[in-house]
């Protein structure tokens, strides 16, 4: 899969304009939220928003910025995974998924240093990967407990906003059932 697939699939997927009252994301086209379209320089009527302008923010904000892009050079289930999830809950987010996730699994700082949760997915980031997938297995389970563990964490949070937030409960299936259809395995 490539970036240009993960964005058309992503477009597809959040659909046309969408102002739903219950939703804190306000109105959003193509999944982009008012908010993330004009901190990206689109001044007009979200309803108008063009969907190569969603393409290119997607592909920028979502995906080279946070560095998915490099992690898809390295894993790409994991940046797909990375991408998603920073498409609902922020790339800073998704990167401190990965990098809690990465601390976890790697036996005490035994496979290679803990790193900062920042959420930065930098070079130091990208090396503990590249040793997590060295002792672990960059496919068949050793890529399928990286993944199930993001997943984890991702399934907490929407767990923890819908405490803090009850109106969030309404989506809650639906966050869940996407990470079901993205599917844990490898």
């Amino acid at each position: 899969m490539t970036i240009d697939d993960l964005v058309d699939e992503a477009i597809g997927r959040e659909g046309g304009f969408v102002d739903d009252p219950h939703d804190a994301g306000g109105a959003t086209r193509w999944g982009v939220t008012e908010r993330v379209a004009r901190a990206n320089g689109f001044a007009g009527d979200m309803r108008l928003l063009p969907r190569e302008t969603a393409a290119r923010i997607y592909r920028t904000v979502y995906y080279v910025a946070p560095g998915f892009d490099r992690i898809g050079a390295i894993s790409m289930p994991l940046a797909e995974l990375l991408f998603d999830t920073g498409i609902n809950m922020g790339p800073e987010t998704a990167g401190t998924f990965l990098q809690r996730a990465l601390n976890l699994l790697n036996a005490g700082a035994s496979l290679y240093p803990d790193l900062k949760v920042d959420g930065a997915c930098g070079p130091k980031t990208r090396a503990a990967l590249e040793s997590y997938f060295q002792r672990r297995g960059k496919t068949g389970e050793g890529l399928s407990v990286l993944l199930w563990t993001v997943h984890g964490f991702r399934t907490a949070r929407y767990e923890a906003i819908s405490v803090s937030r009850p109106a969030n409960e309404r989506f809650a299936y639906g966050w869940i059932a996407r990470q079901v259809r993205m599917g844990i395995a490898a």
